[in-house]
């Protein structure tokens, strides 16, 4: 298995939507999975892994939607999680960059994310923005069984070690190819390969060398190639690899 999978992208930001899936699928993106970070679009990400093959997607709400959570969110995210395209609980965590005021509803509304994900057996997607000690606690703390995947992970090498023996998955985008970049080259030098996946955050965090310019997930591929180069190791083995992780870990 060569191709590629991009646990991460945004597809219902993106520009045009027919010419980026149909450039992922001709750079050998098989398949991707669309995070929600708001509720009034979960419709939307729904209707679009309905019209696209290969497309999957995940149900929360981000950080910044704290104060929005109510227990018809939950409710909501319970019935839509039926369809067989949902496969993940994300992106959902604690943010404490842009504003630190309502740290505590953040923390309230992970933890019954994190039960919710656990309730309907689905894996979860962390947002994890200068929260590194919290996310980790309210994971350790209430998760009972769900797979753990690191999105756009930004912890140090210590950190991604202590999320691999808890059995954690760590995902690494763009950022990986950025010249300044030393701590996340370090850690994708050092994770075990058993606990990477690959993904791009589109329309975000473009990777050289498209930086600059709207990402998408056929640039997944630079993300292989330069991880690859890191570890000194061939590109079909880190495609294969990480591939069967997010096959096996979001069950598609």
């Amino acid at each position: 298995m060569t191709y590629l999978i991009d646990t991460h992208a945004h597809l219902d930001m993106v520009e045009n939507i027919d010419e980026v899936i149909t450039n992922a699928q001709n750079n050998g993106i098989k398949k991707i999975i669309i995070p929600s970070v708001e509720e009034q679009y979960f419709e939307k990400i729904i209707n679009i892994v309905e019209n696209y093959e290969g497309v999957y997607c995940q149900l929360g709400l981000f950080p910044s939607e704290a104060k929005k959570w109510t227990d018809t969110t939950e409710q909501k995210i319970r019935e839509l999680a039926t369809h067989n395209k949902v496969v993940a609980i994300g992106e959902i965590g604690l943010d404490y960059y842009w504003d630190k005021t309502y740290i505590e509803e953040q923390k309230e509304m992970f933890k019954k994310q994190i039960l919710l994900a656990n309730e309907l057996n689905l894996p979860i997607v962390v947002h994890d923005r200068e929260a590194h000690k919290d996310c980790i606690d309210l994971l350790k703390e209430n998760n009972t069984g769900s797979n753990v995947i690191f999105h756009c992970f930004s912890g140090s090498v210590e950190m991604m070690k202590e999320c691999v023996k808890s059995g954690w998955y760590i995902a690494l985008g763009g950022v990986v190819t950025f010249k300044n970049a030393k701590k996340m080259k370090d850690v994708a030098k050092e994770v075990p390969l058993e606990n990477l996946m690959l993904e791009t955050d589109s329309p975000y965090l473009t990777p050289v060398p498209y930086r600059g310019k709207e990402n998408q997930p056929a640039y997944v591929k630079y993300v292989a190639e330069e991880i690859a180069n890191l570890r000194n190791e061939s590109v079909d083995n880190i495609i294969r690899i990480t591939s069967e992780n997010a096959e096996k870990v979001f069950k598609i």
